[in-house]
């Protein structure tokens, strides 16, 4: 078997969790890569190259802006902002005059390590990464700038209580940066673990306190969508029609198509397509499946049918994907 769309249900036959799946897929990660620990009056800006980067404040407060905001947003303990897309972020805090501070990346410093949350601004920075069938999934439904509330720090000094998912933020977010500056025998495993549970955390907060533009995020929380998500899923293979979806969702075709138009952005026998190709380029970049076989298990009529779909979405035909991301994949002083 070449393709396994149901390799997350467990053997308990549980419902399968699609927004998992769809991480897994894409294989979303979360990296750590710098901050600023200081205190009084300071301020600090630099360029991003990411196309997903986020920070998000530890103990004190910050104001964020960035280009193409209307205005800064002020970051507060637990606080997430999410920025997609952008060239540059500059942070200020405290009163005028204002001292520049550096961004560092050793969070094993004692600037970090003994940083005190009463009287410390502290932030920790990172990026999103995504495979590159995922890169397009993830930006769509993200905005330019996302602030993402904890609402679980108080009285903003970072020892206030909280409850629901800003308070499993704030959470994993704390052990995050102690694992980070604590030094700890296997801490960058630590790190990398703790790290896709902040992701996965501020994730379910922007799902909770936004109203999501069109793409795939929203489309995998929409409640009444998700019988039909399921047969997409489930079922990639078969030629689904909008009267069966429709039935599934106990919705009439017009409104049924109408909806998911809405909330993925794409009519529904679009996003199966865009669905069976990501399949596909897992299956390509994992295994040595061949193209043939991997056509049929997807729904495709014909190798060349399949091929062209692919290359239509991809770039490339399926060959030359799967020579060049093993290539890619290869280290330079093996070559």
């Amino acid at each position: 078997m070449v393709v396994n769309p149901d390799y997350l249900r467990e053997s308990t036959d549980m419902d399968p969790d699609r927004l998992s799946e769809a991480l897994d897929l894409v294989e979303v990660r979360s990296v750590l890569t710098g901050g600023v620990a200081a205190r009084g009056g300071w301020w600090a800006r630099g360029p991003l190259a990411d196309p997903v980067k986020f920070f998000a404040m530890v103990s004190g407060r910050a104001r964020l802006t960035t280009d193409g905001a209307v205005a800064p947003i002020e970051l507060v303990p637990g606080d997430v902002a999410i920025l997609t897309g952008r060239s540059w972020v500059a942070f200020e805090a405290g009163p005028a005059p204002r001292r520049e501070v550096q961004p560092e990346s050793d969070f094993s410093t004692a600037r970090f390590a003994d940083s005190d949350p009463a009287v410390d601004d502290v932030f920790i920075g990172g990026c999103v990464t995504v495979n590159e069938a995922g890169r397009t999934l993830l930006l769509e439904s993200l905005p330019p700038m996302a602030h993402i509330r904890s609402r679980a720090a108080g009285n903003g000094n970072g020892n206030g209580n909280g409850d629901g998912d800003g308070d499993r933020l704030f959470a994993a977010l704390l052990r995050l940066f102690d694992e980070a500056t604590g030094g700890r025998l296997g801490s960058a495993f630590a790190i990398r673990q703790y790290g896709q549970l902040f992701l996965l955390e501020a994730l379910r907060c922007y799902v909770d306190q936004t109203h999501l533009p069109s793409g795939w995020l929203r489309l995998l929380v929409d409640e009444r969508l998700r019988p039909a998500v399921d047969l997409l899923h489930g079922r990639p293979e078969h030629a689904w029609g909008l009267e069966e979806l429709a039935r599934a969702a106990a919705m009439s075709r017009t409104t049924f198509a109408e909806r998911f138009r809405e909330a993925a952005g794409v009519p529904p026998l679009t996003y199966l397509g865009r669905w069976r190709m990501l399949l596909a380029q897992r299956a390509l970049r994992s295994g040595d499946a061949r193209v043939a076989a991997l056509a049929a298990e997807l729904g495709y009529g014909s190798e060349s049918a399949f091929s062209t779909a692919f290359k239509r979405v991809v770039g490339e035909s399926p060959q030359r994907y799967r020579a060049r991301v093993r290539q890619e994949a290869v280290p330079i002083a093996s070559r």
